[in-house]
């Protein structure tokens, strides 16, 4: 591989496409690193700073904010979220693919902020198969699978302003497709000055 400095991923789906399951089988692989957010809420029971989220208070995430720390936030239920961007390019100076798993309107944050970062959609193989996996779930009620259904249909508007797309049918091809269009990324002429150059030195 050309590249030494990782990638920015920004990774997204509608709820019920199988991000979280798809995720757990990317990060088998050391060369990438899942973003943890930061928040302002409490930690729940359970909950381990620096691993489900940074914990901050209000004054810190608010300091972030103002000194261009935050490479994305929004405030939902009197809370901060958002992603830390030091955390970030400490990552991929590293050499790790970082991956920001995130809704779409941060996406489109990021998208302004990050030109260098590229933007994969996962969608399931039609609407009908996901209100079917929510279903499966059981633990929701017909009400709020009717609303999940709906907000996945208007996500799904935003698929093309995406880089890549790819349909979680079967997770073993999700996965292999996700593992070839970063290897496709990894390839392209314009991370790949540098290695040229020594390349040219040594002819």
């Amino acid at each position: 591989m050309i590249m030494n400095k990782g990638r920015l991923i920004v990774f997204s789906a509608p709820s019920g496409c199988g991000k979280g399951t798809m995720l757990a089988e990317i990060l088998k692989d050391d060369n990438f690193y899942c973003s943890v957010s930061a928040t302002t809420r409490a930690p729940r029971e359970g909950e381990i700073d620096g691993v489900n989220y940074h914990f901050l208070t209000r004054e810190q995430f608010e300091k972030n904010i103002e000194n261009g720390r935050m490479l994305e936030y929004a405030c939902y239920c009197d809370n901060y979220y958002g992603t830390l961007a030091d955390e970030v390019d400490s990552k991929l100076e590293q050499g790790k693919n970082v991956i920001l798993e995130i809704e779409v309107q941060g996406a489109m944050k990021i998208r302004e902020l990050r030109p260098d970062a590229m933007f994969v959609f996962i969608v399931p193989p039609s609407i009908g198969e996901l209100e079917r996996r929510l279903r499966k779930r059981g633990t929701e009620t017909d009400e709020i699978i009717a609303k999940r259904v709906a907000a996945a249909a208007n996500e799904l508007t935003y698929a093309q302003k995406y880089d890549y797309i790819i349909v979680n049918d079967a997770l073993e091809d999700a996965v292999s497709d996700f593992r070839a269009v970063i290897k496709a990324e990894s390839l392209k002429t314009e991370y790949a000055a540098e290695f040229l150059d020594g390349v040219m030195k040594n002819a």
